[in-house]
């Protein structure tokens, strides 16, 4: 069985964080963000570090330690170093730009997609089909990245679409005569 929870959370240089009741708060240079800590775990902050502790012997408390230390230590990541999820399009005239606070997407559609990107988010497009996504909240940064391969996915044939950048694409063969 994991004991995740048991090692406390470090606290780097230039981010604070801060416990208000049962709201974990940590602010650095890139943001603030914030949790709301369960009924089943307690957390302290000693010597710059957070210490996440279960309240009881139960199953679920257990579950919950390790969980709440993995999303603290993703906070204090995010609002010091930050996310980022790299993504490459490839297809014959796909490609891919940003405008304002949208992201414009031709994907060999009849139309353009337009992405709006929500805050806290910052894309980039470095080439037309490479896309850079990055932001303080981990999850953000990977929904974000999922919702824009989600309007074409690499497909298995000759690998069109949208993939993350470390992804491999399983090739399948085409028809024979």
């Amino acid at each position: 069985m994991s004991r995740v929870g048991k090692y406390p959370v470090e606290i780097p240089a230039g981010v604070e964080v801060a416990l208000a009741g049962r709201m974990l708060t940590a602010k650095g240079k890139l943001g603030s963000l914030s949790l709301e800590l369960g009924p089943d775990v307690d957390a302290r902050i000693e010597a710059r570090r957070v210490v996440i502790a279960p309240t009881g012997k139960e199953r679920r408390a257990r579950m919950m330690w390790g969980t709440t230390r993995a999303l603290v230590a993703n906070m204090v990541r995010g609002v010091s170093a930050g996310y980022t999820k790299a993504m490459e399009i490839s297809g014959t005239g796909y490609r891919a730009q940003v405008q304002g606070k949208n992201l414009v997407l031709n994907l060999g559609y009849s139309h353009e997609i337009t992405y709006p990107v929500p805050d806290g988010i910052r894309v980039t497009c470095e080439k037309p089909t490479a896309i850079r996504v990055k932001g303080a909240d981990k999850r953000l940064v990977g929904q974000v990245a999922a919702e824009i391969r989600g309007f074409r996915r690499p497909e298995p044939y000759k690998g069109k679409g949208v993939k993350y950048e470390a992804e491999v694409i399983r090739r399948k063969e085409g028809k024979k005569k």
